[in-house]
C-alpha cells in the first residue's frame, strides 16, 4: 500500500513537470512568434516588438512607451533597432493621430539625419490642411526627396493602416493596404541629384539600422516584424 501511495506521488510529481516545462515552451514560443501570422511563421518573419517592453531597441526610449500593447510615439524622436539589417521586408501597423508626421528610417546611420544618411520612408497625415504645400517626394510612403509616392490608399487617423517595406539590393518596393506606392530601383538616382536638391550621401548604403523618426506626434504601431533576405 506504501509504495503505491509513493508511486502515485511520483506519476503526479511528473506529471506536475512535464506540464511547466511545457507551458514554458509554449509561452516562450508564443513571445517569438507574437504578431505573427501562421503563414509568416513559415516564411521566417521574427516580431521586433513584443507587445511588453521596447527590448531590441534603443535611442528615445523614453520618448516611445508601450500602452495596451501598442508602441506610441508619445511624442519622441527616433527609436532604432539594435541590429542593423541590409535586405529585408519590413512590415508595421500603425494608427495616425490629426496632422501626425513620423518615419521609417532604413538602412539608417546612428547619430545622423536618416533621411540623408540612409532613407526615411515618410509616415505623415499628408491630408490635413497643415501640409497642402507638401512636394511629391514628401507624402506619405514617399522616400523623403528622392521618390515620391502614389496617394489615396492611407487610411484616415483613427483607423489602422498596414505598410510592408520591401528592400532588395537597390529595389525599394512600399505597399500600403495592399496597394503598392512606391517601387524603385535607387541604383539609377544619384545622391547628389535628388528631387528635393539635397545631398543623400547615404541613399546607397548597403546596410544600417530600421527605425521609427518621431516629429513630436502622437502615432501608435503593433504587429512590427521582419524577415531577412
Amino acid at each position: 500500500m506504501q509504495r503505491q501511495w509513493w508511486l502515485g506521488v511520483g506519476l503526479a510529481t511528473g506529471i506536475v513537470l512535464a506540464t511547466a516545462m511545457l507551458g514554458g515552451s509554449w509561452a516562450a514560443e508564443s513571445a517569438s512568434t507574437a504578431g505573427l501570422s501562421q503563414q509568416e511563421i513559415q516564411e521566417g518573419f521574427v516580431p521586433l516588438f513584443d507587445g511588453k517592453t521596447l527590448k531590441g531597441w534603443q535611442g528615445d526610449t523614453k520618448g516611445y512607451v508601450v500602452e495596451d500593447g501598442l508602441l506610441v510615439c508619445k511624442p519622441g524622436g527616433n527609436l532604432y533597432t539594435e541590429k542593423q539589417y541590409a535586405d529585408f521586408i519590413f512590415r508595421f501597423e500603425f494608427r495616425l493621430t490629426p496632422g501626425a508626421n513620423n518615419g521609417v528610417g532604413i538602412r539608417a546611420e546612428l547619430g545622423k539625419n536618416a533621411a540623408y544618411h540612409g532613407m526615411e520612408i515618410q509616415i505623415l497625415d499628408d491630408s490635413h490642411p497643415k501640409y497642402k504645400n507638401l512636394q511629391p517626394y514628401q507624402f506619405h510612403g514617399s522616400i523623403y526627396g528622392v521618390v515620391p509616392a502614389k496617394r489615396g490608399t492611407l487610411k484616415p487617423p483613427g483607423e489602422w493602416n498596414s505598410e510592408e517595406i520591401y528592400a532588395k539590393g537597390s529595389h525599394i518596393r512600399v505597399t500600403l493596404n495592399g496597394v503598392v506606392i512606391v517601387d524603385a530601383d535607387i541604383s539609377e538616382i544619384d545622391p547628389n541629384h535628388t528631387m528635393d536638391h539635397q545631398k543623400h550621401p547615404g541613399l546607397h548604403n548597403k546596410k544600417g539600422y530600421i527605425g521609427f523618426l518621431g516629429h513630436g506626434d502622437r502615432i501608435e504601431f503593433r504587429n512590427i516584424r521582419i524577415k531577412e533576405l
